[in-house]
């Protein structure tokens, strides 16, 4: 997929000090991006229109439209004046379930629930992640920090948010930036699902708030922990002791808050807290 445009030039005029001047900034790219599968548009997002590939991947993963990467045969990038149609192709018998779910999202930046049917679909029992790894509390909190640098489209714009995967053995192995933090994180889950990245010896980190759709986006990836820079929902810290994740936020330069499942967590002399 040759569509790689997240960054653009545009034209402002400043005021500072009480003397107007020309000048330029780097801003995000934002553009409707159609999740297509077999002929049908399923969802519209407002998104970065990078790493599209992975968009859809991860989108097809997280979303439970498909349980592997294989079952999607195909995929495709068409832009057109509008946007672009991401076009993929699945099993049989995939498609056939995507048909039965009668379920059409079209939504800006960030809308998980649109085209949702009933309340059951909307908060469905979270996957359940079973992972024995500890981890330093130490470690997670310098994971955290490690990440401004590591934010090439935020850097230049100030507009993306991040969804990245560390673990203790290779540090940050993959990052993803969007203009959507739910789309951030569909494609970091596309990337390491391409990459074959070991989910349960990890952490996902986040340079956002914590609402259900994320904890049950992690949870279909499969990492043990999530750590955010901002602050849960409750509903989200209710989904992610259903789903056995240690759900780690308000991660600051001198510490973070654990809301869920804290035993995962070594803070002192080698031993964890208990649960």
């Amino acid at each position: 997929m040759m569509i790689d445009c997240a960054v653009r030039e545009r034209k402002k005029l400043v005021w500072c000090g009480g003397i107007p001047a020309l000048a330029s900034r780097s801003v995000a790219e934002e553009k409707p991006i159609a999740l297509n599968y077999c002929g049908s548009t399923h969802a519209v997002m407002m998104a970065t229109p990078a790493d599209l590939e992975d968009f859809g991947i991860g989108f097809s993963i997280t979303e439970g439209i498909v349980e592997r990467p294989d079952q999607i045969h195909g995929i495709e990038a068409i832009e057109s004046e509008l946007g672009i149609e991401v076009r993929m192709w699945l099993d049989p018998d995939r498609e056939k379930y995507l048909a039965t779910r009668r379920r059409a999202i079209a939504g800006p930046v960030g809308c998980g629930l649109c085209g949702i049917e009933s309340l059951e679909q909307a908060c469905p029992a979270p996957r359940r992640v079973n992972s024995d790894q500890k981890f330093m509390a130490r470690d997670l909190l310098n994971a955290v920090g490690a990440l401004p640098p590591l934010q090439r489209l935020n850097q230049k714009t100030r507009a993306m948010h991040a969804a990245a995967f560390w673990s203790p053995t290779t540090g940050i192995a993959e990052l993803r930036e969007d203009v959507g933090r739910h789309n951030a994180l569909d494609k970091l889950a596309g990337a390491m699902i391409r990459d074959a990245v070991p989910c349960a010896s990890g952490a996902i980190l986040l340079t956002s708030r914590v609402s259900v759709e994320m904890v049950q986006k992690t949870a279909m990836i499969g990492a043990p922990v999530l750590v955010a820079v901002s602050a849960p929902t409750s509903l989200a810290i209710e989904v992610a002791e259903q789903a056995g994740i240690t759900l780690i936020a308000v991660a600051r330069e001198d510490g973070y808050e654990v809301f869920t499942h804290p035993d995962r967590i070594v803070f002192t002399e080698g031993r964890p807290v208990a649960a």
